[in-house]
């Protein structure tokens, strides 16, 4: 397995964010009339994720998906394009009718601890200045979309190799704010 199976930007792990940037513009693969959002935040939480809901690049098993404030992404132009892909999903992914490519997730219940966070697909940006991913989430994920699990121990040993923690879900700190905000829910109940 190569970094750039895993993803062609991996090679950048662990790359910091550059010092006051504020953002920049996503836009879809379509050569023609392109969807194009703005994001006018750093991302937090940047990381590569394994999941088989999320869109990948060609070829790729793992996508970078990284977190900002849903207040700060707005779509620029071709809105119409835009579609959700799996409406009963968690995270409402908004991706291009035409081209395929996933520019956002909603969290729509507003009892989920990550309600008010947009999830975004950096390497969609020709701004320079986003935050790299920071760890591997939900690795053994791409088993289901037909990694031989033989590979995985591999795969893990690259991730590590460029700085990034693999993990079967979420980084233990956002695992944490998950479990926190289902206490908080059963405490007001």
């Amino acid at each position: 397995m190569t970094l750039l199976a895993l993803h062609p930007a991996l090679g950048q792990s662990k790359k910091p964010g550059a010092p006051g940037f504020g953002g920049g513009t996503l836009t879809c693969h379509c050569s023609h009339d392109p969807v194009v959002v703005k994001v006018d935040a750093q991302v937090a939480h940047n990381h590569a994720c394994g999941c088989s809901k999320c869109w990948k690049p060609a070829n790729a098993l793992f996508s970078i998906v990284g977190v900002v404030s849903r207040d700060k992404v707005h779509v620029a132009s071709r809105p119409e394009k835009l579609h959700v892909v799996d409406s009963s999903a968690t995270i409402q992914r908004h991706a291009c009718k035409a081209c395929g490519v996933h520019l956002f997730g909603h969290i729509e219940n507003k009892d989920h601890a990550f309600y008010g966070l947009d999830f975004i697909h950096t390497e969609l940006s020709a701004d320079a200045g986003w935050t790299g991913p920071e760890f591997a989430a939900f690795v053994s994920s791409i088993i289901e979309t037909g990694t031989p699990p033989e590979h995985m121990a591999d795969i893990r040993k690259e991730l590590r190799g460029v700085g990034l923690e693999t993990y079967d879900c979420l980084s233990p700190a956002l695992m944490d704010a998950l479990a926190a905000q289902v206490y908080k829910l059963k405490k007001a109940a």
